[in-house]
């Protein structure tokens, strides 16, 4: 399984590379401060290290999966459990918060077919 740090706007190989764990939806991890996601990993925690390896601060990222047929955004992962940070639940409680990871998912992974 290959774990694609996302800078720019992802190409359809590496969609299709961050597919190969789970065929229908790719695990993430988000970065919000930094725009930038890693996805593709057999667990979200997997992709986190990859953004905290990147460089991220642990606190900016969020995990979250996306959907490619669907063009569907999911907030649940156990990275985000964070009784610290407010988030007492996998799920990402905040509606900003959530809003801000999508947008980044969205920007990312929305792959454009000519």
């Amino acid at each position: 399984m290959k774990i694609h740090t996302i800078r720019q706007p992802a190409t359809e190989q590496q969609v299709h590379e961050m597919l190969e764990a789970f065929g229908d939806y790719i695990k993430l991890a988000v970065d919000v401060e930094r725009g930038v996601l890693a996805g593709g990993g057999g667990l979200h925690a997997d992709c986190e290290q990859a953004l905290l390896d990147d460089g991220s601060r642990g606190a900016s990222i969020w995990g979250a999966d996306w959907r490619p047929e669907t063009r569907e955004v999911l907030f649940g992962s156990f990275i985000n459990i964070r009784p610290s940070h407010g988030n007492r639940s996998m799920l990402i409680e905040s509606r900003a918060l959530r809003e801000r990871v999508e947008a980044v998912v969205r920007r990312l992974l929305e792959v454009r077919k000519p």
